[in-house]
C-alpha cells in the first residue's frame, strides 16, 4: 500500500463514465448542485449501509457540462467494509446510481496507486459538426455545432503547433499556487466518415479550461478567421488573448486515463506530487 492509504482502509479503484449534462461537474460542491462525486459517494454510503462519506479521489475533475468515457477514481474503504461487500457492491451500485452515471469495474489497487498522481496522461476528445444542417439530433449532446465550414488540415497543423512541454498561461484559468506548464503528448484533429471533426489532445494534466480554449482558438483557424501560426502565437505571449473563447463544454469528453506498470505507480505518484498543483 502507498503511505497516503488511511490506516486500516484498502484502496479501492473505480473505473467509471458519466454524461455530464445535468452535472455541476465532478467535484462534490458546498451549494447543493448535482455533482457526480456527489451522486458516487452517496451510493456507496447507501449500499454498504454506511455512516460515514467515504470521498473519492479522481483522476480529471471535469467541468460541469464535461462527459467521461474513461475516467477513473478511488476511495479508501474499511478493510471489513471491503470484504463484506465486495462481492456485490459494482451490482448493487448500478441498482443505486442514476443512469446518467455508471461504475464499470471496482477492483482493489495495487500498492502506490493514486487516480489522480499516478497517471501518466489524460486523452480527450471535442467534437464539432459544421454541417449547413445543424447536429445530428441523436448527437446534440456530445457534439457542437459550428456554423461556419472547418478546415480540418489547416486546425491539425494549429494543433501540432502546440505540442511539447510549454507554459499554457494564455489558454489557463490561473489557479492560486499552480502551475500553468503542462506537456502536450499529441494534439490532433481528424474527420471522421460521418462528418463529425474531431479534436484530440492527450497530455500530462491539463489546466483549469485549457482544452476548450485551445479548441476555441483552433476553431477561428478552422473556420479562417485566423492563420495556422496564430495559435502558437498565443502561446508565447503567455497572457490571455481575448479572442480566444474558451468552447461551450458539452462537445469535451474525457476518453481515457493511462497510468504506468505497479511497479512505478509509487514513483509518478511522488513525482506528480512534487511538480503539479491542480490537475485536470
Amino acid at each position: 500500500m502507498s503511505d497516503d492509504v488511511k490506516p486500516g482502509c484498502v484502496r479501492v479503484r473505480l473505473d467509471l463514465s458519466y454524461d455530464g449534462k445535468d452535472f455541476s461537474g465532478w467535484a462534490r460542491q458546498t451549494r447543493g448542485q448535482r455533482t457526480v462525486q456527489g451522486e458516487i459517494e452517496d451510493a456507496i454510503r447507501t449500499v454498504t449501509r454506511s455512516s460515514e462519506t467515504y470521498e473519492l479521489t479522481v483522476a480529471g475533475r471535469t467541468d460541469a457540462g464535461v462527459h467521461a468515457r474513461g475516467q477513473v477514481a478511488h476511495v479508501d474503504l474499511p478493510v471489513a467494509l471491503w470484504e463484506e461487500h465486495r462481492e456485490k457492491l459494482l451490482k448493487r451500485l448500478a441498482g443505486r446510481l442514476p443512469k446518467d452515471v455508471r461504475v464499470w469495474a471496482l477492483r482493489e489497487a495495487p500498492a502506490g496507486f493514486n487516480a489522480r498522481f499516478a497517471a501518466v496522461w489524460r486523452r480527450y476528445v471535442y467534437r464539432v459538426g459544421d454541417q449547413p444542417g445543424g447536429v445530428d439530433p441523436l448527437l446534440r449532446g456530445h457534439v457542437l455545432w459550428h456554423d461556419w465550414e472547418l478546415d480540418v488540415a489547416a486546425m491539425d497543423a494549429a494543433a501540432k503547433s502546440l505540442v511539447g512541454e510549454h507554459d499554457f498561461a494564455a489558454y489557463a484559468k490561473k489557479r492560486e499556487g499552480a502551475t500553468t506548464i503542462r506537456e502536450i503528448l499529441d494534439f490532433g484533429v481528424r474527420r471522421q466518415a460521418e462528418g463529425i471533426v474531431e479534436i484530440e489532445v492527450r497530455a500530462d494534466a491539463f489546466c483549469h479550461n485549457q482544452v476548450r480554449a485551445m479548441v476555441g482558438a483552433l476553431l477561428f483557424v478552422g473556420d479562417g478567421h485566423r492563420g495556422v501560426e496564430w495559435p502558437r502565437k498565443v502561446l508565447d505571449a503567455r497572457v490571455r488573448d481575448s479572442a480566444v473563447h474558451v468552447v461551450r463544454p458539452h462537445g469535451l469528453t474525457l476518453e481515457e486515463v493511462a497510468y504506468p506498470a505497479d511497479e512505478l505507480l509509487a514513483e509518478r505518484q511522488q513525482q506528480a506530487r512534487r511538480v503539479r498543483g491542480p490537475v485536470h
